[in-house]
């Protein structure tokens, strides 16, 4: 186990002057599963191959475990990889794969069987060991290439995007299984995907990054209640946030087919600001209206249903913006339906037009932002 420490990290390629991975702070805890979540080429990957050494970081610094490890070869980094290809050699046997870094180390025979048996009665798959990669279904072989990397004991595992190629039941099961193999290693984990189901579910700590650059590092359930801004609130949530432009003034935001009334917290939050706001709503937190809210909720008209058994997915359009609400799945609600929503105002989030940073809720304890970190 380590503490893996990136400083001002960065990578460039060619002379273009544009950063594929820019000013990419990050201290891990000894035994934390950090998962980087981004939209594809936001630099996750980038960032995973230069912890591993397949590429080498333009500048910053890469500790693991106090040493720095920046011109060091990945060989030599104490660290274990696993692929979006399995990369399982199919002359071998599961067993002979899962030995193979160990024999290429010269170590005892004895020693050697003893951590693949270790390592496969840890995976569940004791009895698969003689056959090959070709006789294996997606997620047996996923299982053989996490032994592969726990066989040699790293100090960190790196995961990038393991479970892609894995259909959708067996990509559930497969996260809980790698959460609790985590559990019972304790090993400093990076895992990258561009699933933020996955992040949510599987990560300790996670990193959300767009063109290269971190935009928040924080807990699951403080990116879900305190995005930093409104590219972090979009991406994290399913489905995902909606997004209303309007304009504030006396403690009440609206705009074309909506206005919401702020509770005390925001009202003093945006006391400094004046004119357009974003304001944001999860499909989660909408409700039909009851009647007791006059002119204070969300007036739409239904142009999807889509029915998924306990709940409803509902798009309607207010003014010329189309959101999504999640509603009790009994509800009958047919297109063309006008529909009344609400919304608790301690469930809204405001961003700001021009920055589009966050106004007004802060986690009760620091969270670190790409301003921050």
């Amino acid at each position: 186990m380590a503490i893996v420490e990136l400083k001002n990290v960065a990578k460039q390629y060619g002379s273009s002057g544009n950063n594929a991975v820019d000013n990419f702070n990050l201290v891990t805890r000894d035994g934390e599963f950090v998962v980087l979540v981004g939209p594809s080429g936001c630099g996750k990957s980038t960032t995973m191959r230069m912890i591993a050494g397949l590429e080498r970081n333009t500048e910053g610094e890469i500790l693991i475990g106090g040493r720095d490890v920046s011109q060091v070869p990945p060989k030599e980094r104490d660290i274990a990889m696993v692929f979006q290809s399995y990369a399982l050699y199919p002359h071998m046997s599961v067993a002979e794969n899962m030995a193979f870094s160990l024999k290429l180390k010269k170590r005892p025979a004895e020693e050697i069987k003893a951590k693949v048996d270790e390592a496969a009665k840890t995976l569940g798959i004791e009895h698969l060991l003689e056959r090959k990669p070709r006789e294996l279904s997606g997620g047996q072989r996923q299982r053989v290439a996490l032994g592969r990397a726990i066989v040699r004991s790293p100090q960190v595992f790196l995961m990038d995007e393991p479970l892609s190629n894995l259909d959708a039941k067996l990509r559930v099961d497969m996260r809980a299984e790698i959460v609790k193999l985590h559990k019972r290693l304790k090993v400093t984990t990076f895992y990258v995907t561009h699933d933020q189901v996955e992040a949510m579910t599987m990560g300790e700590r996670i990193v959300v990054m767009k063109d290269g650059e971190i935009q928040q590092i924080d807990t699951p359930i403080n990116l879900y209640e305190y995005p930093a801004n409104r590219f972090v609130a979009g991406f994290i949530g399913n489905p995902s946030m909606n997004f209303l432009r309007g304009t504030l003034a006396d403690g009440v935001v609206g705009g074309e087919g909506y206005r919401l009334t702020l509770d005390a917290a925001h009202q003093a939050a945006v006391a400094s600001h004046h004119g357009d706001i974003w304001v944001g709503i999860r499909p989660e937190h909408l409700r039909l209206a009851d009647g007791d809210e006059p002119n204070n909720g969300l007036e739409g008209t239904v142009e999807v249903v889509e029915t998924l058994g306990a709940v409803t997915m509902v798009q309607l359009a207010v003014g010329e913006t189309t959101i999504t609400a999640q509603l009790p799945g009994h509800r009958q609600i047919a297109i063309g339906d006008s529909l009344s929503l609400a919304c608790d105002s301690d469930k809204l989030h405001l961003f700001d037009v021009d920055s589009d940073r966050a106004i007004g809720r802060e986690p009760a304890a620091a969270s670190s932002t790409a301003a921050e970190a």
